[in-house]
Order: C-alpha cells, then sequence, then structure tokens
C-alpha cells in the first residue's frame, strides 16, 4: 500500500499549478548553440509538461496559472485547449510582463543545457487572488512544482493552494523541479523548499534536489532512507527518490522500499525525464498500480521522451506506453544497457 487516497467522486484527477512556458528546441544537434540556428517552439515548464502527460494517457486535468497577454500566451492557451486540459483557471497578466523561454543546447545525448529567460516572466505574477478553493476541492490530486516558488506572488499563491488541499483532502504531489538560476541564495531555496514539501503526500526529486533541501540543516546528504524519514514525520506518504541511469527508489511510510531500473532508449536528449517520468507515475498511482508498477511505467514513459526532440508533444500516449512496454524490458542500470550492446 501507498497511503495515498483519491476521492473517486471528485470530477478532476490532477490539477497542477506552476509555470507555463516555451521551449525552443535546437534542431541542430551536436552543435554548441553558438552555432544553432533554428528552433522549434514547445509549450514548456515542468508542471505544464506533466499535465501534459497525464491528459495524453487519459486523465481529467486543469491547471492553474499565468500566462503573458501575447502571442506565445495565445500558443500555450491553444495548446492546453488541443490537450484537452480545462484552462479556465489560467488567467492572463496585464502588467505587461512577458512569456519565458527556455533555449536548449543538444551537444550530444549526454552534453545537454538550457538556456533560460525568467526575467519579469508572467507565471510568477500569479496572485493569491487566482486561486479558487472551490476549484481545487473538485479535485483527486494536486501537483506543485519548485520553480512557483521562487518568487512572489507566485510563491504565496502556491501556498494558498496547498492550504486548500489540505483543507479538503486533495492528495498533493510535489515534483521538486530545482532550477538554481530563479533563486536568489541556497538558502532562500531550502526554506521554501522544506516548507512546502512539509504539506505534501508524495515529493518527487532527484537525489541532487533532495540534498539541496537538505544542506539547510545538515552538511551531508545522499541518505535516501533518512531522506524519506523526515517526510514521514510531516505529512508524506510517499517518497521518490530518482538516482538517473541507477534508476529509482521509493518509500512508503509504512517502511517498504521499491526499486525501479530503466528501460533501453535511443536517446536524443536527456531534458523532459523527469517530466514524463511523473506523469506516468502518478497516471498508474491513481489507476491503483502498486508502487513498483507505477516506478517502471514512469521509467518507461522517460525513455520514450528521452528519444524524440520535444517534451511536452513527445508524451506518450497510454497506447504508446503499453506497447513500448511489451516490446521492452527494464534493466537495473545504464551500466547494463551499456554491458549488452
Amino acid at each position: 500500500m501507498n497511503g495515498l487516497q483519491f476521492d473517486p467522486a471528485r470530477p478532476m484527477d490532477l490539477i497542477a499549478v506552476g509555470r507555463l512556458c516555451i521551449d525552443l528546441n535546437a534542431n541542430e544537434t551536436g552543435r554548441p548553440m553558438e552555432e544553432t540556428m533554428t528552433f522549434t517552439k514547445y509549450v514548456g515548464g515542468s508542471p505544464a509538461n506533466i499535465a501534459i502527460g497525464a491528459a495524453r494517457l487519459g486523465m481529467r486535468t486543469g491547471f492553474i496559472g499565468k500566462i503573458a497577454d501575447d502571442q506565445m500566451g495565445r500558443f500555450i492557451r491553444t495548446y492546453l485547449q488541443k490537450n484537452g486540459i480545462d484552462d479556465s483557471q489560467v488567467s492572463i497578466d496585464r502588467t505587461g510582463a512577458v512569456t519565458g523561454l527556455a533555449f536548449t543546447e543538444i551537444r550530444s545525448p549526454q552534453e545537454c543545457s538550457i538556456l533560460m529567460y525568467r526575467d519579469n516572466v508572467a507565471d510568477l505574477l500569479l496572485d493569491t487572488e487566482e486561486i479558487s478553493e472551490d476549484y481545487i476541492r473538485q479535485s483527486k490530486a494536486l501537483l506543485i512544482s519548485g520553480t512557483a516558488l521562487a518568487q512572489s506572488p507566485s510563491r504565496e499563491a502556491v501556498f494558498l493552494a496547498l492550504e486548500f488541499a489540505r483543507k479538503h483532502n486533495v492528495t498533493v504531489f510535489f515534483d521538486l523541479d530545482y532550477r538554481p538560476y530563479t533563486w536568489k541564495s541556497a538558502a532562500e531555496t531550502a526554506v521554501y523548499y522544506n516548507l512546502a514539501a512539509e504539506k505534501c503526500d508524495c515529493i518527487i526529486g532527484t537525489r541532487e534536489e533532495f540534498d539541496m533541501m537538505e544542506n539547510l540543516y545538515h552538511a551531508e546528504g545522499g541518505d535516501d532512507k533518512a531522506t524519506a524519514g523526515r517526510w514521514f514525520s510531516h505529512q508524506a506518504k510517499l517518497v521518490v527518490i530518482k538516482h538517473g541511469g541507477s534508476g529509482s527508489i521509493s518509500y512508503t511510510a509504512d517502511g517498504q522500499s521499491h526499486r525501479s531500473g530503466i528501460f533501453p532508449a535511443k536517446v536524443l536528449k536527456t531534458f523532459g525525464a523527469g517530466d514524463s517520468y511523473a506523469s506516468a507515475f502518478i497516471h498508474s498511482l491513481m489507476q491503483g498500480a502498486t508502487v513498483t508498477e507505477s516506478m517502471r511505467r514512469g521509467s518507461a514513459s522517460a525513455s520514450i521522451v528521452i528519444s524524440r526532440h520535444s517534451c511536452s508533444d513527445a508524451m506518450p500516449t497510454l497506447e504508446e506506453l503499453e506497447n513500448f512496454l511489451q516490446a521492452n524490458e527494464e534493466v537495473d542500470s545504464a551500466a547494463d544497457i551499456r554491458a549488452a550492446l
């Protein structure tokens, strides 16, 4: 058992809150960004990608966020609508803020980087007045991510959403999504991440992201079991710690641990893996799958996305995910894949 509960009477499956932006992915792979001349435009932002992935898998999803009053903002709204995501709580900024941009560089499958433009972006201007208690209580689950905590008023809006979720027994997923360039200091980052995590039922992140949170109160990180235990002393019932090419480990509050490996993939780029993992993992849990099976399906979804050019557009449908699982076997680590080649 994973300890998570989802009210079947709620009309919405998952509501995400936070970053909506534009990804501009390099078309010329194997070259530095200085030499890259063309890019393809996609909707981006971790919570947006997860919501899109969940919708592709058949979940009834919605989004709480803010977009710029510009062409890019309109592109984002249209894309959400085309993917069946309820955008009734996506507001339009009227202050002249812009849409955040993320340019990606794909030098090789192992060398990928992102150049972010995050000054005066609309998504960080989401206000508490734009958080509807009635909307949140209609959902089985709420998803938050770390980037929305980086600045006010978005930070306060997320904490209000968390309060409404707790009040109405909405299960909360926290995808850590740590982006250092949106924060002023390591201490500020850790403080707000910890405060948010204390209110969440399931926390998903990399070992490095959990270390960032723990460095505030002790110098040594890296102990997965101790990390999980800290959050079980608060609200958490499930903690997922990702170790890249070595797979993932999950802990449940009843003392159980669950491991998953990875799937072979023809890797094009590394970004997008975490978002696709989260979408399939959350979908599987909410469909009643075990933690181990949910992790397995998350890993499969991640392998699909890292073999494709985009993040949001690459999110698999349920049929694509099932076909991939039937055709591929999970292995323990990237080292095992290399040994088999």
